[in-house]
């Protein structure tokens, strides 16, 4: 079997040769000490990105089949985004920087964490108008400057033939269509706080946003799949909005602003007889996971075990077998020592016992995990579930 075909099989509950070993990437710092040890070269640390050649190589190596993150999509950010310049410096040599996104954020020499936001662009229905509403315009270029992974070595674009290629539908790889982002990019550009404010303060421009965003994503899937149909294994969506205690946002005003949104883009999908509907959200996200379901979101992703202990077993209690799962692997083990990665492997058997879900170490593999422990992982995740 292929892994396309493994990965396929495990989600529907279907009979397959082995379990596919995944992973969903790395940090940059982590690429980089792994090429100072000598494991992996400068330029695959340097050039490294979700399902390019360097991942592929990179996976080999550890020994991982391949990396979850390998999705095919438009452009749903600021189009074009913010010139990024310095706002301001100061004496210690930290700095005050304008991203992408037109949020001020706290640059800290050497810090590697996210960026503490200082300021954001996004106040008003004036400021949004100005400088946001016109950048999230959709265009056909959204699309067709997107790029099309055709193989473990090459990339396509979609109007240099990207496009007949996926007709074609001839790879052995899982790929996904990507779906967009229905809350977390607004979240992103406003903050968790002003956020929560526009909610109250002024809920015609809170929906309006949500409303842009959710066309967005919409009309880009509507376009991919008019035009190539449904070739896709799975489709993918990204939100990264909860933490170690819950959302940050009202279940009940997610259910009711931001549910449609998703179940008109999951119905498309289901029209093309795509039926794997992936959300990538870390955080104790137990709040959002029936709204999700509800609305055709059937795939938790990466189930980060954190502080609170997430896992797909009490989700499946609850919820069933239309509940998948990928993720879950406790990614601090890598940390440690050989007898720590035995234990989690052994954690994880009853719950690929459960069908429907595929382990992956729940966040990308930070800086302080050691080389040989994560190919010990991915040597003892063969010998256990080969």
């Amino acid at each position: 079997m292929t892994n396309r075909e493994r990965i396929n099989a495990v989600l529907h509950y279907q009979p397959y040769d082995r379990l596919p070993i995944v992973h969903f990437g790395f940090w940059r710092e982590t690429l980089q000490k792994w090429a100072q040890e000598g494991h992996v070269t400068a330029e695959e640390a340097e050039k490294w990105h979700d399902g390019n050649i360097y991942d592929v190589a990179i996976s080999k190596k550890l020994g991982f089949d391949c990396n979850w993150s390998c999705q095919f999509g438009a452009n749903t950010h600021l189009f074009p985004g913010f010139e990024q310049r310095v706002v301001r410096e100061f004496p210690d040599g930290s700095r005050h920087v304008l991203n992408w996104e037109g949020v001020i954020e706290l640059d800290v020499p050497g810090a590697v964490s996210i960026r503490s936001e200082i300021e954001h662009t996004l106040k008003d229905r004036a400021s949004w108008e100005e400088h946001y509403k016109w950048r999230l315009e959709w265009s056909e270029q959204r699309i067709t400057d997107a790029w099309v992974r055709i193989s473990d070595t090459e990339y396509l674009q979609w109007k240099n033939g990207g496009m007949e290629w996926l007709k074609n539908n001839q790879r052995d790889f899982f790929l996904g269509i990507w779906s967009g982002s229905f809350y977390g990019n607004f979240r992103n550009i406003v903050g968790v706080e002003n956020s929560a404010y526009m909610m109250i303060d002024d809920e015609p421009l809170f929906d309006e946003i949500l409303d842009v965003y959710g066309d967005l994503a919409y009309r880009n899937v509507e376009y991919i799949l008019t035009r190539v149909g449904g070739v896709f294994d799975f489709a993918h969506m990204w939100e990264d909005i909860c933490f170690k205690t819950g959302p940050l946002v009202a279940p009940d005003v997610f259910r009711k602003k931001v549910g449609p949104h998703y179940r008109k883009v999951t119905d498309l999908l289901r029209k093309y007889g795509i039926d794997i509907v992936s959300i990538d959200c870390d955080g104790c996200i137990d709040a959002l996971v029936p709204i999700w379901l509800e609305n055709g979101v059937n795939t938790m992703f990466p189930i980060e075990v954190g502080t609170w202990g997430a896992s797909i077993k009490p989700w499946r209690e609850k919820y069933g077998r239309e509940l998948r799962g990928v993720g879950g692997m406790n990614k601090v083990v890598f940390a440690r020592d050989r007898a720590a990665i035995d234990e989690e492997v052994e954690r994880l058997r009853p719950l690929v016992d459960l069908g429907g879900y595929i382990p992956c170490p729940d966040h990308r593999i930070p800086p302080d995990a050691k080389w040989e422990l994560v190919r010990y992982y991915c040597d003892r995740m063969h010998q256990v579930f080969g």
